[in-house]
């Protein structure tokens, strides 16, 4: 797991889910075939977090870009060829991967069956307000959700908020909000 993603996780284990990274989705060969991909390994998921409670399983991509320009809402539309965004770009893709993932999910008894499943992007950073904005309107649109700036600061300020646990996460949170009051 990348950093990003533990800081990502960690935030998503403090709203009560379960989190996993890296998560290989096995595709049959017949559903290989369906998404164009004859020969493609085991699809990878940067995150899943599971919350019981309301039967809900989010499906993380993660994207840190801190250092570059940002994510940009033209990387997005499905009439694109995909590149970084293939789940969101290709709802061919998408259907099949979801299916999988929740019937495999299922049969370790890891879930509940028929989670309300979302598809969720997770940005450090967004190239303008006007992508933010473009983003937050498409994403919502589609049913998926944004995890932007915004989100990062606000659970980062909760975490801080939150009794000692021993993840660096929790301990650099703690460490760079609580120094402001003093």
């Amino acid at each position: 797991m990348d950093a990003f993603e533990d800081v990502v996780a960690s935030f998503l284990r403090n709203r009560g889910y379960w989190v996993e990274s890296c998560f290989k989705v096995k595709l049959e060969k017949a559903e290989k075939v369906a998404i164009g991909r004859a020969c493609s390994p085991r699809w990878e998921l940067d995150l899943l977090a599971y919350r019981a409670r309301e039967n809900e399983l989010l499906v993380i991509e993660c994207k840190s870009f801190l250092d570059s320009t940002g994510v940009s809402v033209s990387s997005f539309g499905e009439n694109l060829k995909p590149d970084r965004y293939k789940l969101f770009n290709e709802p061919k893709l998408r259907e099949v991967v979801f299916s999988r993932l929740a019937k495999q999910l299922e049969e370790r008894g890891a879930i509940l069956p028929n989670p309300q499943m979302q598809l969720c992007l997770a940005a450090g950073r967004i190239k303008s307000k006007r992508d933010r904005e473009a983003l937050h309107v498409m994403f919502s649109d589609r049913g998926w959700r944004l995890f932007d700036e915004a989100w990062l600061h606000e659970e980062m300020l909760a975490l801080s908020k939150e009794s000692y646990q021993n993840s660096v996460t929790s301990v650099v949170a703690k460490l760079l909000l609580r120094a402001r009051d003093v």
